[in-house]
């Protein structure tokens, strides 16, 4: 796996490795040998937030960011230097919001809990319409002419606010987005598809979607009839095993699993890869043995065919 797509300055993997999972559902020891595997892989771009995992009872948010920082720091400056450290402002118990100061003193404390002096890929993880995108933008931009940010992009945005955003950035010759992080997958297209991707392709925007295996589902482990698998977010994936829709997708994963002898997770994946504003899925892997399925990503070209096929089931 080789860092072939640009995000900005930046250099990403095929597959982006989530960190949602690390000080939630995967403890301290497993997220480490889960980074090890990944970026022995080849992989090379792992994205968190600062509000990871503050909605499990015990927690503050910042875990997920802690856990990364440490393995930063046990594996050396070289590993550092080797990777994209991705995360997010808006959400966190004690930054809520994108006012100027709360962005900044947010992006000081992913440092400290990162252990880093620059964050790659600075997101705005939820839009913040009480602020104007004059002093979101102008706070990003303070960030990275301090050198604490290298690159700005946006998760969760409306695409008005998106635009007006990047025509303020050109206009104003300050950092603009270079990446949106949108909700997207096989069974969940509307999230993006329409204006939102019009916005992406007409303005170059690298596009990175979270939710790429939408909350386990599409990784094939949920089938009709059969007992749902435990775990964290085992309620949104029997939801939509209920629809139609849902059902439809996964047989349509299964044929094209079958015929190249890959999982349903590689070819979900894989789909997402080839629509043409992508630039990376997101997905996380709590076990090292959940791995090898998201990272054979880079090495499966659909066809035609199949991609149609896949596209039309998910309609």
């Amino acid at each position: 796996m080789n860092a072939d797509n640009k995000i900005g300055q930046l250099s990403v993997s095929p597959l982006v490795l989530g960190g949602n999972v690390f000080g939630w559902t995967a403890d301290t020891p497993t997220s480490f040998a889960v980074l090890d595997a990944y970026t022995d892989g080849g992989g090379n771009t792992i994205d968190t937030a600062d509000v990871y995992s503050a909605w499990v009872e015990g927690n503050q948010g910042g875990e997920s960011e802690a856990v990364i920082g440490e393995w930063l720091a046990a594996r050396g400056p070289s590993v550092r230097d080797g990777v994209v450290i991705a995360t997010k402002v808006a959400r966190h118990p004690d930054h809520t919001g994108l006012a100027p100061a709360t962005i900044k003193a947010a992006c000081e404390d992913s440092l400290r809990r990162l252990r880093t002096d620059r964050i790659d890929l600075y997101y705005t993880h939820f839009d913040d319409e009480s602020v104007p995108v004059s002093d979101i933008i102008g706070a990003l931009d303070d960030l990275v002419r301090e050198g604490k940010v290298r690159e700005i992009a946006a998760s969760n945005i409306s695409p008005s606010r998106l635009d007006e955003s990047l025509a303020f950035s050109d206009r104003e010759g300050v950092a603009r987005y270079v990446a949106l992080q949108p909700h997207y997958n096989l069974v969940s297209r509307d999230t993006y598809e329409g204006e939102l991707e019009e916005l992406a392709r007409r303005e170059s925007l690298a596009v990175l979607p979270y939710y790429a295996l939408a909350s386990g589902f599409l990784t094939g482990k949920y089938r009709p009839g059969e007992a749902a698998p435990e775990g964290a977010r085992a309620g949104n994936a029997a939801q939509l095993l209920a629809t139609e829709r849902g059902q439809r997708v996964l047989a349509a994963l299964t044929t094209v699993a079958n015929a190249h002898q890959v999982s349903e997770a590689t070819v979900a994946l894989a789909w997402l890869a080839a629509q043409p504003t992508v630039t990376a899925p997101i997905a996380s892997a709590r076990t090292v043995e959940q791995l090898p399925a998201l990272m054979a990503l880079a090495d499966l070209r659909l066809t035609n065919d199949e991609l149609r096929l896949l596209t039309d089931a998910s309609a």
